[in-house]
């Protein structure tokens, strides 16, 4: 079954290429010019070529005739190439009839064909020749009426009777007659079979329009038609036949020289035309799309083709040659101009790949150096990719210099391959300073800092770049030729390229600011602040030796809670701001979790001798110590770190802890699987409240203080 989808796919493009290269030759054909020739050849007298409207006509004609071949359904379709090979058969029948009562008008022997061993021999070819060609027309037209295609037998059974050699040649034109009766009585009788798929097809048309609309119609028959996939064919076919052509007229081959020119010249000959420049655009994307499939296979192996959900790619790069290409007018230069701008063109194309490359193998380098995977291999194909995309565009950038005179047209495409260089440079960086934390067997000091700072570097580098091309464009606008395009891409490279990098980088930089004064306005923790909490960072899940205390109360590594202010400005578990304010010393301290503000008084009743109003608390007031347990470790569905439970270590000098704390953490707490849930913003105010007071009651203070 998945056999014949395919071949049906296969006849749904390639039957349809025929009628793409109609069009081609249609929109090479002038008119005007054919005439021209025709008044100067000896068909200047015949009729079919008098009248010039004829030939705009038959022009038009072609042109309906390739859209009807280019909209046909597939059935309608296979069908319609049955009968025309059925009818190259019949052609085929009637050349064999005919070359054969040639030969025997040539010989001119009458007598029995077992006596002369050449007459024998022609028959017999002659004979086998014809049974082929109705054997193939009924199978073709699956039908078992044979004798519907066996009339240029007829020729061969009156050659076999011994007829005389000029009635066979009445009965071979007899034959060809007869044939060609079959064929017009088969064409009056599916006169109107055009006319009722045009009909059915209209019907159908205004039924999608009226439902769907234009745009659902478009894309109907954009996915039926495949057009992506039937102009890459058509052009592929034009480009082997021209390179074909080239070959089949050079007798010698061409040298390494050439060959650059030879592939240059040859794609020039095939984007002369609208439709042979579509082809070239989807012919590109699709390279472009397997040189990235290729690049992402490379990295991972084929972990790349699983669940990979991300927009195909290739687009890109044949919108930016479609756009160019229209915009200088490629299609109207000659060929030799022609090929100079599509290689121009073409680095465009090949850089923007370039970027496409970096942009897949960015995040895949950077996860490998920071992960502990140990695989040599994958390293190496890593690391080998970045060094191929950091020289090849350096490359690319040089020899395009060596060809063309620089100008600011030229130094715009040659910045790109430079940034991206640049780029694969600062990626290379920072996978190099992973790969050293990871070989040090532990953090290092500030990482996060040196990563900044790199990535600042590259950033700068680009930043100059831009920078430095716009200021070639504005002296040579100033001091040269000034034109409009230039002026106008002189303002956007500058909007986008400087003025955009610019604010983002200061942009950058105030966050890193404010995140550092942050920091610094928050009180550090004190060792026994640290054993007091005996709880992990909820960012890195590590164990903390330091930590900074925020003022809704929680714990993290300072580090850890920097890089969360990059991103947002509140608490990483409760969502509070996190204000900056300058540190005091009037700054209270958190209360330590076993230092209660009520002491131990008489009237207190002792833990395992309740009284009843705490048994009624105890019955009725259980549940909601609970569910406020659980509801404290709850916290929003896109916050990412969770925070642990904290446990609280008992004071020596108690005897024995208060019975709210036993209620609340139970000893078997560790064991205990919390649940996570999601909840409404509706229920975060009384998560909040509720997280509050469990703090509170965990660090061994009543709700009510």
């Amino acid at each position: 079954m998945a056999m014949r989808e395919r071949l049906k796919a296969v006849l749904n493009v390639g039957l349809r290429v025929p009628s793409i290269m109609l069009l081609e030759v249609l929109y090479r054909w002038d008119v005007s010019s054919f005439f021209q020739k025709i008044q100067r050849s000896s068909l200047n007298n015949n009729p079919l070529f008098q009248y010039k409207y004829l030939a705009l006509y038959l022009h038009y004609v072609g042109y309906i005739l390739s859209l009807v071949l280019l909209t046909l359904p597939r059935q309608h379709l296979v069908r319609l190439y049955l009968y025309v090979l059925t009818a190259l058969l019949l052609y085929a029948g009637h050349q064999l009839s005919r070359d054969y009562v040639r030969s025997e008008l040539d010989s001119g022997y009458e007598g029995p064909l077992y006596l002369d061993p050449l007459s024998m021999n022609r028959f017999s070819t002659a004979l086998i020749g014809q049974l082929v060609v109705c054997t193939l027309c009924s199978c073709v037209m699956q039908t078992k009426q044979i004798w519907l295609f066996s009339a240029h037998l007829l020729p061969l059974v009156a050659r076999l009777c011994l007829v005389p050699l000029e009635t066979i040649v009445f009965i071979n034109r007899f034959a060809m007659i007869f044939t060609g009766l079959e064929v017009l009585y088969f064409l009056a009788m599916n006169l109107l079979v055009p006319y009722n798929l045009a009909k059915t097809a209209y019907r159908e048309l205004a039924q999608v329009v009226e439902v769907y609309g234009l745009l659902a119609l478009g894309m109907s028959l954009w996915n039926q038609l495949v057009l992506p996939v039937l102009f890459m064919c058509f052009w592929l076919v034009l480009f082997a036949l021209q390179i074909y052509t080239y070959f089949s007229t050079r007798d010698q081959p061409p040298s390494r020289e050439r060959l650059l020119f030879l592939f240059l010249t040859s794609i020039a000959e095939c984007c002369c035309t609208p439709y042979s420049l579509l082809g070239l655009v989807f012919t590109v994307s699709f390279v472009a799309l397997g040189v990235l499939t290729l690049c992402k296979f490379y990295l991972q192996g084929y972990r790349a083709f699983m669940n990979d959900n991300a927009m195909p790619r290739g687009m890109t790069e044949g919108i930016t040659l479609l756009i160019l290409s229209v915009q200088t007018g490629l299609i109207e230069l000659q060929v030799i101009h022609r090929a100079f701008l599509l290689s121009i063109i073409l680095f465009i194309v090949v850089a923007s790949i370039l970027q496409s490359m970096l942009e897949i193998a960015d995040p895949i380098v950077l996860a490998l150096g920071a992960s502990r995977d140990k695989s040599l291999w994958k390293h190496f194909r890593a690391v080998s990719l970045c060094l191929f995309l950091l020289v090849f565009p350096a490359y690319m950038s040089y020899m395009i210099c060596q060809f063309f005179h620089m100008d600011f047209w030229l130094l715009i495409i040659i910045s790109s391959s430079i940034l991206t260089s640049l780029q694969v440079l600062g990626t290379l960086l920072i996978y190099v300073l992973f790969m050293v934390e990871e070989i040090r067997k532990a953090p290092v000091e500030n990482m996060d800092e040196v990563i900044y700072y790199v990535n600042g570097t590259y950033r700068l580098l680009e930043f100059v770049v831009a920078l430095c091309v716009v200021a070639y464009g504005v002296s040579e606008t100033l001091f040269g030729e000034w034109t409009v395009m230039g002026s106008t891409i002189i303002l956007v490279h500058a909007y986008y390229n400087v003025w955009l990098r610019a604010q983002l980088g200061w942009q950058s930089f105030l966050l890193r600011r404010d995140a550092v004064h942050k920091i610094q306005s928050m009180p550090t923790a004190s060792t026994l602040q640290l054993q007091q909490h005996n709880d992990i960072c909820s960012i890195c899940y590590q164990d903390m030796k330091s930590a900074v205390i925020t003022p809704c109360g929680h714990f993290f590594h300072a580090g850890c809670l920097k890089k969360w202010l990059y991103v947002q400005e509140t608490c990483p578990l409760c969502h509070n701001q996190l204000k900056s304010q300058a540190p005091s010393a009037n700054t209270p301290a958190p209360p330590a979790p076993d230092t209660p503000d009520t002491p131990d008084t008489p009237d207190t009743p002792p833990a395992n001798q309740n009284s009843p109003e705490t048994e009624r608390g105890e019955s009725s007031g259980g549940s909601d110590s609970e569910e406020k347990t659980t509801s404290a470790e709850k916290t929003s569905p896109d916050l990412e770190p969770q925070s642990s439970l904290q446990q609280t270590s008992a004071d020596p000098e108690l005897e024995e802890p208060e019975p709210s704390l036993q209620m609340i953490i139970p000893e078997e707490s560790e064991e205990c699987d919390w649940s996570r849930c999601e909840k409404s913003g509706e229920d975060q105010t009384e998560e909040l409240a509720d997280s509050e007071d469990l703090h509170s009651t965990s660090l061994g203070v009543s709700p009510s203080s």
